[in-house]
């Protein structure tokens, strides 16, 4: 994995302490954030002021500076958020959350799927599997807004995509099924997964805009 050549700094700790990335490890791409977010550290040269965790309790979460929320099966990671006592923490969670694929649904205020307890944390409408099944996957070289480099070359698996988007959320993307990448205060939402092809230019801009 590689960011583009540029300027780099080591990370700012958070509060004068070391900074914690939690990726939430109830199903789904949790390895790969973990590699991705750590790899963003090492090239960084802030290795020893950072870490990348599983969360998979409240406890998990308290000493996060940041969130992952992976790819995945929606349903099933929003009845694991439940059952794992993490929907209010989660929902309340002081620091950024970096969401894709499933973690894009899980972030709306509205789902077309009563199963889905979404947390609301922005204001869109998302229609889950809108490219169709599996076999429908596929990928794309897609421009971003404020992104350096050129365009980003995402890979997109059962990918979902926003129809509406509301006060505060910023597109960054957009194919002509929807709206595939957004931003909201601290929070991110990707409807491709980053993790998976080895450029890291989006979890980089992820932590920057915390000030990480």
């Amino acid at each position: 994995m590689s960011i583009p050549s540029g300027p780099t700094r080591c990370c700012r700790p958070v509060g004068g302490k070391s900074v914690t990335v939690g990726v939430l490890a109830l199903q789904g791409n949790v390895s790969e954030h973990i590699d991705a977010f750590a790899a963003v550290f090492r090239q960084r040269g802030c290795g020893e002021a950072s870490s990348v965790i599983e969360v998979r309790s409240p406890a998990d979460l308290s000493g996060c500076a940041a969130l992952a929320i992976p790819g995945g099966e929606s349903t099933t990671i929003s009845r694991l958020i439940d059952k794992n006592g993490l929907y209010e923490p989660i929902r309340t969670f002081p620091g950024g959350i970096f969401a894709t694929c499933a973690g894009m649904v899980l972030m709306a205020t509205h789902v077309a799927d009563p199963r889905v307890h979404t947390l609301g944390l922005m204001d869109m409408t998302v229609d889950r599997n809108a490219f169709g099944r599996q076999r429908e996957s596929f990928e794309a070289d897609i421009p971003v807004a404020g992104l350096n480099g050129g365009p980003f070359h995402a890979i997109f698996i059962r990918a979902p995509v926003v129809t509406s988007a509301g006060s505060g959320v910023r597109v960054l993307a957009a194919l002509d099924q929807g709206i595939v990448a957004v931003e909201k205060g601290r929070h991110m939402a990707l409807a491709f997964h980053p993790e998976l092809g080895g450029d890291l230019r989006l979890h980089e801009r992820f932590l920057r805009n915390l000030g990480i």
